[in-house]
């Protein structure tokens, strides 16, 4: 008899770290998995921060539907539940090797629902099982009392997805093709199973066949409730902060995995055995969401570093603080699943907030500030200044008013136009937020007066025209200059056209496209180099400035636009298509399918105007895209790449893909001059490529005194030009960029 407890003891102390690599294995396959289906998704849906919230809503709604099973098969007789697990991890096999389906978006579909169901149908089978293992196995782990609280388990799980998740842009993606990253996934999840598997023999013998027994009471409505909301501010606050800053500040490369990774890191600390972390940031939240959450309507742009940084450090803060108060109310043993279900349900709300609501109510990303705001109302806080019993009513609503006041009069000027005046009417209104604490809804009001100070009413105010516009693929917003000489067409931090506004100017091609740009010298010759029927495609609508070259109503002229939007933004916001190209056809959807359906040779000159955001879509840089485009282009055409980024040097791209396919290349950097500043040209990049060597020297010929600014576009060495199944932008980032100025 001892013999046979001591050898149970033995196995007991295996016990705990099979669990725990079960878990982080599951863990790391599911998120591996989001930013590779991203990645093989990009031909399809393209690529922009509403892309990544539609597919984190999906992988949110999958969560959903593993943390259900798991709650119902946990109720089962131990046996039972594995025999279910396993039949199901062998039919989720079928979708091996993991991939998308055949599916292509179609003019008239709305991406917001349609790349949900594309997802869906692409890897929903394998995610839902996966999904199931981070409570499953907790369950299982439980089954032997002896073995202490599971819930810390959790805590792995988000270190195993954190794990997943940042090794895939470092390591993952720019190491392996896309088929070979399908292989490794098939490979984890097969070591999944056999670890699966082995954690079914642990199950104690005399639990095998009978059924779980729950010996604490069930959960009150209430409490399930309360577990939902708390779990959906982080939930729905990453997806914000994600869209907050790739269009409000800085869309730098790789920021949208930042977000993520720090809200799972939250649930690491949150749900870890020792304490003392988690009550520190507990502690530290609420003067964190006061200073960092008060900037929620500030764009950022002139510190768009300290900006993002701040607004990261908020999301952990809150994400941590609220986790952890779920942690404190978590349930018994007994209950954990129905936890867990009710943690992944307020998860999925607070994505189809963000991802499917917010873009159908709002002109802006207002569900940051009022996600932050119920971040507020939520966080656990205290008091930091007494107040007289008496007067308590009264100043509960006395002092949020006030600081309302305040902030108005801060941000429309009322107390004075200077800087010092404004910061210290924010400021006024930062301590009467403060003395607010300890009382959740004035506390509340009173950081809604403060983030309203920083910009916020002007905001609103702009909201009430017709300036701005969202849609599924950003908010654009058009302004005039404050002495209305110009009119300019922003999508987030990135410019995408300004129209002059004085008369005899209104038609000039400006920013980008000015006449000594590449672009600009490409087009006004079409006539000379393709003669007076030259057929001209654009890649891009922007405000239409383009369009502007069409002298000669001859011409044929195609725009390729993904965003509805942003057609009407060019049609009813600025004149150049109105004035210039009237007969332009349009053609709406992602331009890489839509030049498939286009007729072979049909094209002389192709630009591709979808780079000047420092957010690049891979899909239309690939060598099959270039494939694209030259069945388009007739034999002698052109193709335009304009490639201006902040962050990322895309040269490289384009020598190795046009090296590769047999094309020819030049490259033109244009620098305005003093006076082609004054009318709003800016700096661009441009490349031109043709498969015949003399339509590129005739067009640098035809370019004038400019003709010396064509240079040779130079491949890198040891550089792979992207294809669909190999990109990374590890090698193209310019490192030096991304530092804060003053660091440069």
């Amino acid at each position: 008899m001892a013999i046979e407890v001591t050898a149970r003891r033995v196995n007991e102390r295996y016990v705990r770290p099979l669990f725990l690599a079960t878990i982080i294995t599951g863990s790391f396959l599911l998120f591996l998995t989001q930013p590779m289906v991203a990645r093989m998704a990009l031909p399809q849906v393209g690529g922009a921060p509403a892309v990544w919230n539609s597919a984190m809503l999906v992988y949110q709604l999958l969560l959903l539907g593993g943390y259900a099973y798991a709650h119902w098969v946990a109720r089962l007789r131990p046996r039972k539940q594995v025999g279910i697990h396993v039949v199901l991890f062998g039919l989720a096999s079928l979708w091996l090797p993991i991939g998308l389906a055949e599916m292509a978006l179609s003019a008239d579909a709305t991406p917001a629902l349609w790349v949900p169901w594309f997802l869906l149908s692409s890897i929903g089978p394998l995610f839902f099982i996966v999904s199931a293992q981070a409570p499953l196995m907790q369950r299982w782990y439980a089954l032997e009392t002896s073995r202490g609280d599971p819930y810390p388990l959790y805590a792995a799980s988000n270190l195993g997805s954190f794990a997943g998740l940042i090794s895939y842009p470092l390591v993952v993606e720019p190491l392996m093709t896309l088929q070979q990253q399908s292989w490794l996934w098939s490979g984890l999840y097969a070591l999944l199973v056999l670890l699966v598997a082995i954690c079914a023999l642990t199950v104690p013998a005399e639990a095998v066949s009978v059924a779980p027994e729950e010996t604490a009471p069930p959960p009150t409505s209430r409490q399930v409730l309360h577990w939902i909301v708390l779990a959906a501010i982080p939930s729905g606050l990453m997806l914000s902060t994600t869209t907050h800053l790739t269009t409000d500040i800085v869309a730098m490369p790789l920021l949208w995995a930042l977000p993520l990774g720090l809200y799972l890191l939250s649930f690491v600390i949150a749900f870890a055995r020792k304490r003392k972390a988690a009550d520190f940031v507990t502690i530290l939240a609420p003067l964190v969401i006061l200073v960092a959450g008060g900037l929620a309507f500030s764009s950022g742009t002139q510190n768009p570093f300290f900006s993002a940084t701040l607004g990261l450090f908020l999301l952990f803060v809150v994400a941590t603080a609220l986790h952890a108060e779920m942690f404190r109310l978590r349930p018994a043993v007994g209950h954990l699943t129905s936890f867990y279900l009710a943690m992944s349900f307020g998860g999925m709300l607070g994505g189809l907030f963000c991802a499917i609501v917010a873009p159908l109510l709002f002109d802006w990303t207002y569900e940051h500030p009022l996600l932050v705001l119920a971040a507020a109302l939520l966080v656990p806080q205290y008091a930091l200044m007494p107040w007289p019993r008496r007067f308590t009513w009264l100043l509960s609503i006395a002092v949020p008013v006030l600081a309302l006041i305040l902030s108005f009069a801060a941000d429309q000027g009322l107390l004075g136009r200077s800087q010092g005046v404004v910061m210290a009417g924010s400021v006024i209104v930062s301590l009467l937020a403060l003395a607010c604490l300890g009382r959740r809804w004035a506390f509340a009001v009173a950081l809604a007066a403060l983030m309203l100070s920083y910009g916020g009413w002007s905001i609103l105010g702009r909201s009430a025209g017709d300036d701005r516009t969202r849609s599924y693929f950003g908010v654009y917003e058009v302004s005039e200059r404050p002495d209305e000489s110009a009119r300019v067409l922003t999508h987030g931090t990135t410019l995408h056209g300004i129209q002059n506004l004085q008369p005899g100017l209104e038609t000039m091609p400006t920013s980008y496209y000015a006449r000594r740009s590449g672009v600009g010298l490409a087009l006004a010759n079409a006539g000379a180099l393709f003669g007076a029927d030259a057929r001209i495609g654009i890649v891009g609508l922007g405000s239409g400035t383009l369009s502007c070259y069409a002298r000669d109503r001859g011409r044929r002229w195609t725009f390729f636009e993904i965003d509805p939007a942003m057609v009407e933004v060019a049609r009813t916001r600025f004149t150049f298509l109105a004035q210039c190209a009237p007969e332009a056809r349009i053609v709406l959807g992602d331009a890489r399918i839509r030049l498939r359906g286009e007729p072979g040779d049909s094209i002389d000159i192709l630009a591709i105007d979808a780079f000047s955001s420092d957010s690049v879509p891979m899909h239309l840089l690939t060598r099959e895209a270039l494939a694209v485009y030259g069945r388009a282009v007739q034999r002698d055409g052109i193709v335009l790449f304009h490639v201006s980024n902040r962050y990322l040097d895309l040269k490289p791209v384009i020598a190795d893909i046009a090296l590769e396919g047999g094309w020819t290349s030049a490259m033109l950097e244009y620098v305005p001059t003093e006076a082609e500043e004054a009318t709003n040209a800016t700096i661009s990049v441009w490349i031109a490529l043709s498969r015949t060597p003399e339509t590129i020297d005739r067009l640098v010929q035809l370019s004038g005194e400019d003709s010396i600014n064509w240079t040779m576009l130079e491949t890198q060495p040891g550089f792979s030009g992207w294809t669909d199944d190999h990109a990374s932008i590890l090698p193209i980032i310019s490192y030096r960029s991304l530092l804060p100025s003053a660091l440069r």
